[in-house]
């Protein structure tokens, strides 16, 4: 392990719920110099020059022109590792580039590069050349390795302390909405069963993320997006909060997953290992369902049993805050594993 202290540059998302952000505050935790590139940068232009390149491979419209800054910066600030997340817009020969300066190339691998929502040639094309590739879920591994990658290691998603908290309840605004059941992502067609089901058997349920809209059956639930102090509210004032997997993307737990039970949300939550390992046998730190019909019996449940539903949140926010379960722990692992040069 090395001794060195990393000058970091890092290459992500650096909106307020995304990773890019999470890992720019830990470097700061950790006293670890960085300098940050939003990868926004790579898909600035006119929008419809935008769905031409993502139509064609998922590309990326500006990847040469960005790929070049990163190796530009990189140089400048004299940096000896690049950290990226997700499919992050780095094409092979600019990985190339950076390995020949001696920079040690890490991803945080976000999504499932394999999941068609994402697959994108350029990446998979460069994704053999980081020197380390770290993903949150266990079902791609052997296809990273098989794939050519030189080093993947698992490592689970996290919560932000700055971001994901109990809110006050003096923070709440008036309208604040006090759902049954709480949900935030996009609608997967495989979620949509889940919600309707819901809705169906006469549960208050708020959704929030993109597209929730286009169903019929989830339409009058769909509330829109929200920035993280409305997610605190929602969260801190919903009976529920429902934690969902992305099967197209292979998860086996999501970034929902550490963020509810850290902003204290009483946890229902797809039946999965990851899950499990995280959150115990069935009643010690949160209910679990398998099929739509099993997710709102078992809302309806915790809805009749008030004490059950403050004693889950409690122990559930006890095993993710207690637990080494910080993007701060991520970056330190992340960077105990770099070998010296």
């Amino acid at each position: 392990m090395s001794t060195a202290v990393p000058r970091l540059l890092l290459v992500g998302n650096f909106g307020q719920e995304h990773v890019g952000r999470h890992f720019a505050e830990a470097a700061r935790a950790l006293d670890v110099e960085y300098t940050a590139l939003a990868t926004t940068a790579a898909y600035d232009g006119p929008r419809w020059a935008q769905r031409l390149a993502w139509q064609f491979g998922h590309r990326p419209l500006r990847l040469g022109r960005f790929g070049g800054g990163v190796v530009a910066t990189a140089r400048e600030v004299r940096a000896t590792t690049v950290l990226t997340t997700g499919i992050a817009p780095l094409g092979a020969s600019v990985l190339r580039a950076l390995g020949e300066m001696g920079v040690t190339r890490i991803n945080f691998l976000t999504d499932d590069p394999w999941n068609p929502a994402h697959r994108a040639p350029w990446f998979m094309a460069g994704l053999n050349h980081y020197d380390h590739v770290f993903t949150p879920r266990r079902a791609n591994i052997e296809d990273l390795k098989t794939h050519g990658c030189k080093r993947v290691s698992y490592l689970p998603f996290a919560f932000s302390p700055s971001e994901h908290f109990p809110e006050s309840r003096s923070a709440y605004s008036p309208t604040t909405p006090v759902d049954d059941v709480f949900f935030a992502g996009g609608a997967d067609p495989d979620r949509v069963p889940v919600m309707t089901a819901l809705i169906r058997s006469g549960l208050r349920v708020g959704l929030y993320g993109g597209y929730w809209d286009r169903f019929e059956s989830t339409r009058p639930a769909a509330r829109g997006m929200l920035d993280m102090a409305g997610m605190r509210h929602a969260v801190g004032a919903a009976r529920v909060s429902l934690c969902l997997v992305r099967r197209a993307n292979r998860d086996g737990h999501s970034m929902r997953s550490f963020e509810a039970p850290a902003m204290r949300g009483c946890l229902l939550v797809e039946d999965t290992p990851d899950h499990r390992e995280m959150f115990g046998p069935e009643g010690e730190a949160a209910l679990y369902f398998r099929t739509p019909e099993q997710a709102a019996a078992q809302a309806h449940r915790l809805l009749s049993d008030p004490p059950l539903r403050d004693a889950l949140a409690t122990r559930a926010y006890s095993r993710v805050t207690s637990g080494a379960n910080t993007y701060a722990d991520r970056l330190r692992a992340i960077l105990g594993v770099i070998a010296p040069a």
